[in-house]
C-alpha cells in the first residue's frame, strides 16, 4: 500500500500522505517518507530554490506512534524510536524550505515531525495540535521536549501543551505564534502552503548553506537525537498499547 506520494510542481516539492487513515507512524511511514527526501536531495538541479511541503489526505495529518503495529515488542518499539529520530535529523539537515500543510489532527508524535518543518500552515475547521501523553500517562522523551521548546515560544503555552495535554486549535496556535497562518478549509490551506512555498522559492537561497544554517539554529534537537532513550520508549509504549 502506497503510503505517500511525491509530486514536483515547478520549484515545489509536495510530499502527501496517502488515504484516509490516521497516518500513524511507523517503520514502513518512516521509510517512504525517507526515501521521497532521499529522491529529493539527488536532483541536483532543484537544491537551491526550491521548496517542500508536506500534507495529508484525511481526517489525520498523523496521529502519532502506530501502537498496534509495535504491540510490546521491544525491538519494534526501539526500531520505530530508531527511525523517527533518523527522520527528524534528516528533515533538520535538508537543504530546502520545508512547509507543513496540517488538514488534519496532528498528536504525539505526528506533531513532533509536523514542527520539524520550518513554517507550518493549518486549516481551522478541523484538526488540533495535541500532545496526547500526560493524558494517557505516558513520559514525554527528552528530545520531544528539545522540538517543543524550540517550535512554542510563550512558555505558558508550552507548559499547557505539555502539563495539561491542551489541545490547540488553529486560531489558538497562530495567536501563539506557532502557525504562520490559518485558513477556513482543507483545500484553502493546501492552497497556502502552495502560496507560501512559492514565496519561498522566490529568495533563490542556497539548499546546502540553508540546510546548515538550520542545523545550528536546531542544534540543541539535534544533540537530543544522539540521547538513547529506547528503554523508556520501551516502557511508554507497552503502558499505551495496554490501554489500547
Amino acid at each position: 500500500m502506497e503510503m505517500c506520494n511525491l509530486e514536483k510542481r515547478g520549484k515545489l516539492f509536495i510530499l502527501t500522505f496517502t488515504g484516509e487513515d490516521e497516518h500513524r507512524i511507523n517503520p514502513a511511514r518512516i521509510d517512504a517518507i525517507r526515501s521521497a527526501l532521499n529522491q529529493i536531495r539527488s536532483d541536483s538541479t532543484s537544491l537551491s530554490g526550491s521548496v517542500l511541503i508536506t500534507t495529508a489526505h484525511g481526517k489525520f495529518f498523523s496521529n502519532g506512534y502506530d501502537l498496534a503495529w509495535a504491540g510490546s515488542s521491544p525491538d519494534k518499539i526501539r526500531l520505530m524510536s530508531s527511525k523517527l529520530r533518523e527522520l527528524v535529523a534528516d528533515l533538520i539537515s535538508f537543504p530546502l524550505p520545508t512547509v507543513a500543510a496540517i488538514t488534519g489532527h496532528a498528536c504525539a508524535a505526528g506533531l513532533i515531525f509536523a514542527f520539524c518543518h520550518d513554517y507550518i500552515v493549518m486549516r481551522k475547521d478541523r484538526g488540533f495540535l495535541y500532545m496526547s501523553e500526560t493524558d494517557i500517562g505516558l513520559k514525554i522523551p527528552a528530545w520531544f521536549i528539545a522540538v517543543i521548546s524550540c517550535k512554542i515560544g510563550d512558555a505558558k503555552v508550552r507548559r499547557d501543551v505539555v502539563l495539561k495535554a491542551k489541545k490547540l486549535t488553529a486560531e489558538q496556535a497562530l495567536e501563539s505564534g506557532i502557525i504562520d497562518a490559518a485558513f477556513d478549509t482543507a483545500a484553502e490551506t493546501a492552497e497556502g502552503a502552495v502560496e507560501l512555498g512559492e514565496k519561498l522559492v522566490k529568495n533563490g537561497w542556497n539548499g546546502q548553506v540553508y540546510g546548515e544554517n538550520r542545523k545550528q539554529l536546531y542544534r540543541e534537537i539535534l544533540d537530543k537525537l544522539g540521547v538513547d532513550e529506547t528503554t523508556d520508549d520501551v516502557n511508554n509504549v507497552a503502558i499505551a498499547t495496554s490501554k489500547m
